[in-house]
Parts: structure tokens; sequence; C-alpha cells
């Protein structure tokens, strides 16, 4: 499998997709098309946001064709060069990729070496399930599954930031409350600015902040980019 699944789209201050664009021009390195599945877009359409990553992809070469304009949505994603899902609302995005058949079809192209990248929750999407997404369920999917490529759990958009005044519960508090009620699962924190890159059976962390880890009965530490995460596969 050959992964690459971001944080975020954007840094703070920054324009859209301006940090990672690079990791993905590189990663997409012989790739001249990606289909690019828009579904987490709620407030913009779907022709909006895939014009929106066109922009951006302009600059490495790439062509982006939104799988919302297929006949045969489950035929674009088998005949995919590379895919390519975008940040925005999990539960919407999970909905209509599970109503097209999408999840099954794009994990059997990922196990047949097909390149992968999402950022957010594009990132979401890619473990067992949606459970660890800090977005709100507007919609009702079929289920939380997800496309299962990863056998761990991700919270993007990690923070540790508990702000002064707010009486809710912190976003460590939340992943103890998912891995007390699921102690199988590993979930990773992974901070702004920070992309999990995983090939030859090997994953490695790339960006400038460390990663954090849960599991039940284990306790919660970090990793640095460059340490061995085997464990996680």
């Amino acid at each position: 499998m050959n992964l690459l699944l971001i944080s975020n789209s954007t840094n703070a201050g920054e324009p859209y997709l301006q940090y990672p664009i690079q990791n993905i021009g590189s990663f997409l390195t012989g790739v001249k098309e990606v289909v690019f599945i828009p579904y987490a877009a709620v407030t913009f359409s779907y022709a909006a946001y895939e014009a929106k990553v066109q922009a951006r992809f302009n600059e490495i070469g790439v062509k982006v064709r939104s799988i919302h304009r297929a006949k045969d949505p489950r035929k674009m994603i088998l005949q995919a060069e590379a895919i390519c899902v975008g940040g925005g609302n999990t539960f919407a995005l999970a909905k209509k990729m599970q109503e097209q058949g999408l999840m099954q079809a794009i994990l059997r192209k990922i196990k047949q070496g097909t390149p992968y990248v999402g950022w957010s929750a594009g990132s979401n999407v890619s473990c067992p399930t949606i459970c660890t997404t800090n977005d709100m369920p507007i919609v009702q999917p079929q289920s939380f599954k997800a496309i299962g490529a990863v056998k761990f759990q991700i919270n993007p958009h990690y923070l540790d930031a508990n702000p002064e005044g707010h009486a809710g519960e912190t976003r460590e508090q939340r992943i103890l409350e998912y891995i007390e009620a699921n102690p199988r699962r590993w979930v990773v924190g992974l901070r702004e600015g920070c992309m999990l890159h995983l090939h030859d059976g090997k994953m490695e962390l790339i960006g400038p902040r460390p990663m954090r880890i849960f599991k039940k009965g284990v306790e919660t530490f970090e990793v640095n980019p460059g340490d061995d995460l085997s464990f996680l596969l």
C-alpha cells in the first residue's frame, strides 16, 4: 500500500494546501491524473471543491477529476491512476461514499498499490471507522465503518490546548473515552502540519511536531519523525 495521510489542508495564515503540496507532488511522482472525492464539502459545491484542488495541483502537473461527475463512480475508482480524498465533514463524506460503494472499491485499489492521498476527513476514512473524527454528525451514514486501509484510528487536527474558560472535555479526554470503549484499537493524534506516509510496508511521520499515541492499558506517549512506527501496522 502507498498512502499519504495528512492532518489538515491549511496551516493558519497560509493559502489552501500550500504546506503539503510538495509532499503530495513527490508522493504522486509519475501520476498524471487523480480521481478526487469531494463529498466532504457541505457549504460549497463539489465542482467548486474540484476547482480549488485543481488550482493547487496545477503546481505539480496533476489533473484532478472529481468523482461526482462520473456515471459509474465505482468504475472510475477501479480505473484510477491515484485517489485523492479531501477534507470537510467526515459524516457527509462517509454517507456518500457508502451509498456509492466506494469504500470497498477504494480498499481493493489501495491493496493493489494505487496511491491514496487524504487530508483531514480524507485521512479519517482511511481508518477502520470514522469514530475519531472531530466533526458533528450532520447526516447519518449507513454505519461508522470506513475503508480500513490502516489498522489504527487517526484524530486529525489534534490539539493539546484547553482554552481558558472552557469547561468541556479536551481532545485527549475524548480519545480516552474512545479507547475505553474500543480497547483493542490504537489511536494517533496527528497534529496540524503533519502527515503519515505508508509505503513498502513501513510508515513514517513527516512534519514539525510529534504525534500522540493512545491505547487502552498503555500509558499515553509521543513519537517523533524518524521513530519506529511498526507497532501500528
